[in-house]
């Protein structure tokens, strides 16, 4: 029996947040929308109540009253957001998922902010040290979670992490947001995975990808 999971969005009105949101929209998960705009993440909520009525869904103007209901917090929000709000929440996370989705893009996106030997995935987990931080979703786009097919081929979803349970869990909440997740190994590896998705973005600009494009490993 599929126990029903509470999962926190923070930042759930942006593109990223709102995109995760309507991916994850099942009736074995309830979510608690956050946004600093309480109105915009109760207009995502409806929105999702609009085409399934029997989903839990709900806008919060409160990052931490979303966290402490959690059983898993999904910060999406920008890298420069990040840490101010990882300490809001720092009491009500621990022992929970703390999932990073963000890149540390600077703002020609010719490189990222981050110090050598660092991410943003590691940086958080130092914020948090009481948390299960897992590095997933900032490999994709936002577009993807609508169409994570290209080309006929499902997108890979990257994950990084250091708690096997944890690495489970995420694992199936990305597969079950529609694409093919492969844990790429401990949360150090967040920093390659950061790369990766600053050199998409680049290759996106570049070549005119229109935003939808992603990874995949091709493999016998």
């Amino acid at each position: 029996m599929h126990v029903k999971q509470t999962i926190a969005i923070i930042g759930a009105a942006g593109n990223m947040g709102q995109a995760i949101a309507k991916a994850l929209a099942k009736e074995e998960n309830r979510l608690l929308l956050f946004s600093s705009n309480q109105q915009k993440a109760q207009l995502v909520a409806e929105e999702i109540k609009s085409k399934n009525a029997a989903i839990e869904v709900e806008g919060t103007g409160c990052p931490v009253d979303a966290s402490w209901e959690a059983d898993i917090i999904i910060l999406a929000v920008p890298y420069q957001a990040e840490a101010e709000i990882a300490k809001k929440i720092e009491d009500v996370a621990r022992q929970k998922i703390v999932i990073s989705i963000s890149n540390p893009l600077n703002e020609t996106f010719d490189g990222l902010v981050t110090l050598p030997g660092t991410s943003a995935g590691e940086e958080l987990q130092k914020i948090l040290p009481d948390s299960k931080v897992i590095k997933a979703f900032n490999t994709t786009y936002a577009v993807n979670f609508v169409q994570p097919l290209i080309d006929g081929k499902q997108t890979d979803a990257f994950i990084a992490g250091d708690h096997a349970t944890a690495l489970t869990v995420v694992e199936e909440l990305v597969r079950s947001a529609g694409f093919n997740p492969i844990v790429a190994g401990p949360l150090k590896v967040s920093q390659t995975l950061e790369n990766m998705q600053l050199l998409l973005i680049q290759l996106t600009m570049k070549y005119n990808y229109n935003w939808h494009a992603g990874w995949k490993i091709l493999h016998n």
